[in-house]
């Protein structure tokens, strides 16, 4: 008869991770930091890139994506409306870049928004031409990311901005 035992697997409380503050090769190999600090990136840069973009119409004409109604009701040209969504994604970024533990919530908000305009303009259209399915299937798995980096900032983004104590650690 074998007395070998099943290997222990820790519950999460039980395992012990760099605290966020700590620096160094531990905190960089964790996999869950890793993973933070790749969608921190990609949400700094990527609003910021297409907001700004949102003025010079290079990587596409960002207008043909918007539903006509929402132009309308506003009494804006699509492209006036896109200087204002280019401001926003912009902003949008910026803030990600300085308030990590709230500022995703306000990306997966806008993201579901955008969403919102690609099922709209894509049913109103109707049919297999001008439609933006697939788009909005991929701006919902960008929406789910910025979820994500928000679950991952509230444990590896600073505290500073939620505390008053020195260590950054809440009382």
């Amino acid at each position: 008869m074998s007395t070998a035992t099943a290997p222990v697997i820790p519950t999460s409380a039980q395992r012990t991770r760099p605290h966020p503050t700590e620096l160094g090769s531990e905190r960089l190999s964790d996999p869950a930091y890793q993973a933070y600090v790749i969608l921190r990136t990609a949400f700094v840069l990527a609003p910021i890139l297409f907001g700004v973009d949102k003025f010079f119409n290079w990587m596409t004409f960002w207008p043909k994506y918007l539903w006509v109604g929402f132009s309308n009701f506003l009494h804006v040209s699509p492209q006036h409306f896109m200087y204002g969504v280019g401001v926003i994604e912009t902003l949008a970024g910026v803030l990600v870049l300085l308030l990590p533990r709230i500022a995703p919530y306000v990306v997966a908000g806008w993201l579901g928004g955008i969403v919102t305009d690609l099922i709209v303009k894509s049913a109103a259209v109707g049919g297999h031409t001008h439609v933006y399915w697939d788009i909005a299937l991929r701006d919902f798995g960008l929406m789910l990311a910025a979820l994500a980096l928000a679950r991952l900032a509230a444990t590896f983004a600073p505290r500073r901005l939620f505390s008053s104590t020195a260590n950054g650690r809440r009382p």
